[in-house]
């Protein structure tokens, strides 16, 4: 029996980009060697791994191989490991193309809001990790100064964050029509269930955004495949009439 190649996998704890090929791999039943990478030195680090045009998470290395990206590691996995599919052959296409979806336009949305509601609660960053609570004054100064810092990597503003929450209600009319037509949540996962599972994860993170999920069948796909993740920016956080009705 042949004995699968040397997977590294390079990843930031929060990313859910992360989580979704996490998801993948487990779902492939392939070992491989997590390195989780400290977070403000990412870049430079995945910039000396994958290249210089290749600065996010995640990456894998195949023997080596570098592949760099949630859809294409996912697209690499298939080749190594057949069976179990991420692209059952009858839906393959249209998989794929909702996990592009899911990579090109809600993936961003799942770091604009979280990052955009501990702009207005930055206490809220205590709860993130597990067991935690919210911060002190000298903590959520620091929370602050983080913050900041990610909404300028991010290219974040007000605006942004306004126009991706209206945005938000027909993103997820959309997942809702790709679990009614049978590409996500059917019987076993594949590719496009973990890349916006992931997503949909994260967003129920921020107390405002997660009744507008909880009450959708989208709200499955958050909670079929991934565990809570710790924190909850409390509801509240953005400004009146930011958030659309639920």
């Amino acid at each position: 029996m042949p004995t699968q190649p040397d997977l590294v996998l390079h990843v930031l704890a929060p990313s859910h980009p992360c989580h979704a090929v996490e998801a993948a791999l487990a779902f492939k039943g392939l070992e491989y060697e997590r390195v989780e990478l400290p977070i403000g030195r990412q870049v430079e680090a995945m910039a000396e791994l994958y290249g210089e045009d290749r600065t996010t998470v995640p990456g894998l290395t195949v023997d080596g191989e570098p592949v760099h990206g949630s859809n294409p590691i996912m697209e690499r996995l298939e080749q190594l490991a057949p069976d179990p599919s991420l692209y059952p052959a009858d839906i393959a296409e249209r998989v794929a193309e909702a996990a592009r979806w899911g990579d090109g336009r809600l993936q961003d949305i799942g770091r604009h809001l979280p990052w955009g509601a501990l702009y207005f609660r930055p206490e809220a960053m205590g709860t993130m990790a597990p067991g935690g609570a919210p911060l002190d004054p000298a903590g959520t100064d620091f929370a602050m100064r983080f913050v900041r810092a990610t909404w300028k990597y991010h290219r974040l503003s007000a605006v942004v964050i306004a126009d991706d929450l209206q945005a938000l209600p027909g993103l997820l009319d959309h997942i809702d029509s790709l679990i009614a037509d049978g590409v996500l949540g059917g019987e076993d996962p594949n590719a496009a269930d973990f890349q916006i599972g992931a997503t949909l994860n994260v967003l129920r993170m921020v107390g405002d955004v997660r009744p507008l999920i909880d009450e959708r069948p989208a709200a499955q796909l958050a909670s079929r495949f991934f565990e809570e993740r710790p924190g909850l920016v409390p509801a509240g956080a953005f400004p009146a009439g930011w958030v659309p009705a639920a």
